[in-house]
């Protein structure tokens, strides 16, 4: 894609992509805080509600291979306007399901969404940090997780007064496509160079991928496993008031994006290996409290400590497929399939380990991958070190 582009403006194409970001993660932040909600809606069981949420991660597998042709056929800024409002606009799809066959239905086009659109956001940050000259994508991050943290303390607001997501979600739907599209307009409308070749329909990930996935792996289980099962997993182990129950998942968005705005500044100076290894640390220490926890206040510093230790990891991986390639599009794409896709299965595996043993049992599962960062860290120090 060419550079030319990304000539002048790039300030305020940060921004506007900052923007997108944000509006994306606040639809994930919406959902999270609600998925209790959905569980008693659909009068489903742990077992059952895990299969159901390992649905987005079906649909993203096969929808993320896409977004590199889509790019190239409408060009960025228009594919990231249509991707980003079917994603918006699926948040509606959960609530209106009354069972479990739709619940998977719905959130296979949920997930299908966020996918296209996630990659179509990242690949234009990497292209914004490119012109620029220096690193960015962690404070993008950092903006989804105050889109999220903004979609979840809706949410809890919600829930605590009894508001029911099948009216709160329609007109959080609204809002936020209102406002995603008008974040579009001021992203650069890269386009593909007139000799340049389209990549395939479907982009299965490079070889190249497959070690940047690895590590993207242990945090995005994680995340997956504390936003969609902390609310569940504080009401049903330590019987907490659903309002109370729904800050577990704030306190986790919270510190995601404090630590991601500030990643760039510290991976900067002490390198991708020491940051993650050092998230890695604090995300083990923040599992042990969650398994541990006596009272829900603990549990909530155990999971802010998990998102803490988690935040940088994706960033940096994309950052890492996305430099040095000619389609960013197609290179982050591989990754985010492998990483969203191992990731979002996180929910399901969750549900099925809890419902063959507890919800406690299951923390520790994740407990001990967040611990895998530090062993694995070093995927990551020959590309940002």
């Amino acid at each position: 894609m060419g550079d030319t582009a990304l000539a002048g403006g790039l300030r305020t194409a940060r921004i506007a992509v900052a923007a997108v970001f944000c509006v994306h993660g606040a639809v994930l932040g919406s959902f999270a805080t609600r998925v209790p909600w959905i569980q008693d809606h659909t009068a489903i069981g742990a077992g059952q509600l895990g299969l159901a949420l390992a649905f987005p991660a079906i649909g993203s597998a096969l929808a993320m291979p896409f977004a590199a042709r889509i790019g190239h056929r409408f060009g960025a800024r228009n594919a990231l306007r249509g991707l980003l409002a079917l994603w918006t606009l699926a948040l509606v799809l959960p609530t209106l399901a009354p069972n479990l066959p739709t619940l998977c239905v719905a959130l296979f086009a949920f997930g299908a969404a966020s996918g296209m659109s996630d990659v179509t956001m990242n690949a234009l940050g990497v292209e914004v940090e490119r012109g620029l000259g220096r690193s960015i994508m962690s404070g993008l991050h950092g903006m989804w997780s105050v889109g999220a943290l903004l979609g979840s303390a809706a949410g809890t607001l919600a829930a605590h007064l009894s508001v029911s997501a099948a009216l709160h979600h329609p007109v959080a739907a609204v809002v936020l496509t209102a406002a995603g599209l008008a974040a579009c307009q001021g992203v650069p409308d890269v386009r593909p160079e007139q000799d340049e070749e389209p990549p395939p329909r479907f982009a299965l990930p490079p070889k190249s991928a497959l070690l940047i996935g690895a590590i993207g792996f242990c945090a995005v289980f994680a995340e997956g496993a504390s936003l969609d099962w902390s609310a569940v997993y504080l009401r049903d182990i330590l019987d907490t008031s659903p309002g109370l129950a729904a800050a577990s998942t704030t306190g986790f968005t919270l510190t995601m994006v404090v630590a991601r705005i500030a990643g760039d500044a510290v991976v900067n100076r002490f390198g991708a290996a020491r940051t993650v290894r050092a998230g890695g640390l604090v995300a083990a220490a923040g599992g042990v409290l969650v398994v541990a926890a006596p009272q829900p206040l603990v549990a909530i510093c155990g999971f802010g400590l998990l998102g803490l230790g988690i935040a940088v990891v994706v960033p940096l991986a994309f950052a890492a497929a996305g430099h040095g390639q000619d389609n960013p599009s197609r290179a982050i794409a591989g990754v985010a399939t492998i990483t969203y896709t191992s990731g979002l299965v996180a929910p399901s595996l969750i549900g099925a380990i809890a419902q063959a043993t507890s919800l406690s049992v299951s923390f520790m599962v994740v407990t001990a991958l967040a611990f895998a960062l530090v062993l694995f860290a070093g995927v990551l120090s020959t590309r940002r070190e």
